[in-house]
């Protein structure tokens, strides 16, 4: 084996520099005293794609800024196998996410304490979201201004999606002011982690301030290989660094901040997870834990689309050179626009069925079509009136394929594979049309052709659902926190079993948020850094 170069001690060393690795690093490194390590295995945010709001389209499917992950093919999704973009770079998924800051509902986090995780609950961590918020124009009880993470409104209008919003309220969905109370039952444009139309990722918000800091580390290009035990504690990590075998030395606590796909994976690549996985692929059951990599959950979207007239779309917007002139003039001089998109501009969150207590399914509306992500605009005007099941049954895995850091674990969503998913879903694209049939649609004659008028009888809705949907990219739950011995890490975010090792990223979640992650995965953090702060 070659020799490893040595980084030396550090109290704190964190895996992965996204969105929940940046706070801690952040929040970590305040004490002078504390010598503090931030790994990432991607690059600089230096990139001007991902700090223009449509460059997602740019950074999603890019080994620049990508792991350019897939899933396996689905048997629920018909047999497809979906991208699955993850971020490889300083800022994570905060770099080429959709920018939408979202909570959930307060009964998610109920739910989290109730399955035996105390100090989880909605009154617990809304502190925690409020601390770490620099809201462009709400304060009070729910919200803060002056911290870190911008929050703003989003600088485009659409009349198209004005008439959506009214559709809305004839099936009865208020017009609501925010989406972060708590309760989103209710239809706004999200709002969206930007500043002045500009991007803002979380190196923006919690490195650039503190980068000149002396007892912060941090290395881009450093890829984990394996947490060093020294008995049931860890005392280091092993990685490479720009492809050179380094090692550094554990103090206090290393802390893994890699997501629902990296953290199981360095977990299993350093014989921590399933013993039968771990043993088929050579690797020392160092810590036998069964539900590592486990119970994987993740927002499947299903892209219902329709024709339209009578309004202008961006399809027709961009389908000339002088359109994308116009488009990007406004954007240079005004900030604004559709280069200041986020990827979804209109939410509305409803109920697909009255069995359900608080809304279960989430639309995503948009004023464009294409046939998948990355492909060129439809050449005629509609819109796309996407929707996913905010609180999926079905369970998924992250599995390693060998014992070589390099390969890319086996990512098995098991999407719509329980029979309420499937209701749920056939559910969805009936309630898309109905929002459709509304009177306040009827002028624009919205005409569906994705999926087809002609699908109409529940099981052939959820085969179409599998044809047409896809992820949206929010894996969660593949180191559960849990009080149960199954669980991967305790209410202490601590790797059951073992001392000085953490995990503190959206794998923790016992059930995942009805909303979108990067906001959870903030506050997590937060959470995570008051309780390491409370030890060392």
């Amino acid at each position: 084996m070659s020799q490893r170069a040595d980084m030396g001690t550090f109290d704190y060393v964190i895996v992965g520099a996204g969105s929940s690795g940046c706070v801690l690093a952040n929040r970590l490194s305040a004490d002078p005293a504390k010598r503090v390590l931030l790994l990432e295995a991607g690059g600089s945010d230096n990139y001007h794609w991902i700090h223009i709001p449509v460059g997602y389209l740019y950074c999603m499917g890019n080994p620049r800024t990508d792991w350019c992950y897939r899933t396996g093919e689905e048997p629920g999704l018909n047999g497809r196998s979906l991208a699955y973009p993850r971020g490889k770079v300083m800022g994570g998924c905060s770099s080429i996410n959709g920018m939408i800051y979202m909570r959930g509902q307060a009964a998610d986090y109920d739910q989290w304490r109730q399955l035996g995780n105390p100090g989880w609950g909605w009154d617990d961590v809304l502190p925690l979201f409020r601390k770490s918020e620099d809201h462009q124009r709400l304060d009070g009880a729910f919200h803060g201004q002056g911290g870190e993470l911008r929050v703003e409104r989003q600088r485009l209008s659409w009349p198209i999606l004005d008439a959506v919003r009214e559709a809305a309220e004839e099936l009865g969905v208020p017009k609501v002011d925010d989406f972060n109370t708590g309760d989103n039952f209710g239809s706004s444009y999200f709002e969206v982690n930007q500043k002045a139309g500009f991007r803002f990722n979380a190196v923006r918000a919690f490195i650039r301030p503190i980068r000149h800091r002396r007892n912060l580390t941090i290395l881009t290009g450093a890829q984990a290989e394996r947490v060093v035990l020294t008995g049931r504690k860890a005392t280091g990590l092993e990685f490479r660094h720009k492809g050179v075998p380094t090692r550094a030395s554990v103090a206090g606590e290393l802390i893994l901040s890699a997501g629902a796909i990296g953290t199981p994976q360095i977990l299993q690549l350093s014989g921590i997870g399933p013993g039968s996985l771990l043993q088929r692929h050579g690797i020392d059951v160092l810590h036998d834990l069964a539900g590592v990599g486990e119970n994987l959950q993740d927002h499947l979207q299903i892209r219902t689309a329709f024709k339209i007239t009578g309004a202008r779309t961006l399809n027709e917007r961009q389908g000339s050179l002088s359109g994308k002139a116009r488009i990007a003039l406004e954007y240079a001089f005004k900030r604004s626009g559709p280069m200041s998109m986020a990827p979804s501009q209109l939410g509305i969150f409803m109920k697909s069925d009255p069995r359900f207590d608080t809304a279960n399914v989430e639309f995503h509306v948009q004023p464009l079509s294409l046939e998948a992500f990355g492909q060129p605009l439809h050449n005629f005007p509609a819109i796309t009136v996407s929707v996913c099941n905010l609180r999926p049954e079905s369970r998924g895995t992250v599995r390693i394929v060998s014992p070589r850091f390099e390969d890319h674990p086996a990512i098995a969503p098991n999407y719509l594979s329980t029979e309420s998913d499937r209701e749920v879903a056939a559910g969805s694209i009936v309630a898309a049309r109905r929002l459709m049939a509304t009177r306040r649609m009827a002028r624009f004659k919205p005409e569906e052709f994705k999926p087809g008028v002609h699908i109409q009888t529940p099981d052939d809705l959820a085969r179409a659902a599998g044809d047409i949907a896809t992820t949206i990219f929010h894996p969660v739950g593949t180191a559960r926190m849990g009080g149960d011995t199954a669980a991967v890490v305790d209410p202490e975010l601590r790797v059951r079993g073992l001392e000085g090792l953490r995990v503190a990223d959206c794998s923790i979640m016992p059930t995942i948020v009805s909303g979108n992650t990067h906001a959870p995965a903030v506050m997590i953090a937060e959470k995570a850094a008051q309780m390491l702060l409370a030890v060392h």
